[in-house]
């Protein structure tokens, strides 16, 4: 299938996620709703598709996509669990909130920059901060989505000891090709000019990457190494006013104490926001 012809069916699924919202009508007879609760109903239902909530009934993994603290607790009594088989993204309904109400209110405000995750696995965060722009009718900022697209680097804990024993690498469940992410894209509709693709190891892309200024910041690295590889050349392109989101801050003692070195480092003294059991955001001052 050609690139246009794919572009134009993902376009023709966008528009049919926000005639199902309600957006416009759907056919003869169907009134909008009214323009915040189409708004609303539109990213729901792409919430809803990111996390295949409208289909997985694996109990076990509903919980874990809905944000329900029961899938942590499971896994710290050692209990194994399984990827999501078809989820565009694990991080749950709670922190997808989180990049909603961030986006909108540096929208709102007029911060000034682009949004960016580090850390991307099947684009789902940055699919939904697509979905967010595009339902505000913010025509300017650009999304980027930084991941080597290949999984995570092994650690060097000679380095980073804080990474020892750190090892998800051989884990081919993350290791996501920047083919797929694309397809990913395109199914809501979503893959244009305005979404950019950095791929390769942070530590590779992100100094040189052609980013002026960022209005949120998303890093979802686990890793010591990792993290700090993201933080260090793009929270300087943070716009004051803007957000740092960091995932796995509560459970992966060497991403938190990589954000805790980083501010300690930097004088950075926002307080830390927390939004589940599993991530955390500041505001920049």
């Amino acid at each position: 299938m050609s690139g246009a012809r794919r572009s134009a069916r993902g376009a023709a699924v966008g528009l049919a996620l926000v005639a199902l919202a309600g957006l416009v009508p759907a056919g003869c007879g169907t009134e909008p709703a009214p323009p915040g609760v189409g708004k609303q109903r539109y990213l729901d239902l792409v919430k809803a598709a990111l996390t295949d909530l409208l289909y997985e009934n694996d109990p076990r993994i509903r919980a874990r996509l809905a944000g329900d603290l029961s899938f942590w607790q499971a896994v710290l009594r050692g209990e194994k669990f399984d990827y999501p088989a078809r989820a565009h993204t694990m991080i749950g309904t709670a922190r997808l909130d989180n990049i909603q109400e961030l986006v909108e209110d540096v929208i709102a405000r007029g911060v000034p920059g682009d949004l960016i995750e580090a850390g991307a696995w099947r684009g789902g965060a940055t699919i939904y901060m697509r979905a967010v722009l595009e339902a505000n009718g913010d025509t300017e900022r650009v999304v980027w989505v930084a991941d080597s697209f290949e999984g995570l680097p092994p650690p060097d804990p000679e380095r980073y000891p804080a990474d020892e024993g750190l090892d998800l690498s051989e884990v081919d469940a993350l290791a996501v090709s920047l083919e797929e992410v694309q397809r990913n894209f395109e199914r809501y509709g979503l893959l244009d000019e305005r979404v950019r693709f950095l791929k390769g190891w942070f530590k590779d892309t992100l100094p040189g990457a052609p980013i002026e200024q960022l209005a949120v910041l998303r890093v979802d690295a686990d890793l010591y190494e990792s993290t700090m590889d993201a933080l260090v050349p793009l929270y300087p392109k943070l716009a004051s006013g803007g957000y740092a989101i960091i995932d796995d801050y509560k459970i992966i003692p060497a991403c938190k104490k990589a954000v805790d070195d980083y501010r300690a480092a930097n004088g950075i003294t926002a307080p830390i926001q927390s939004i589940d059991w599993n991530a955390v955001y500041w505001q920049k001052e």
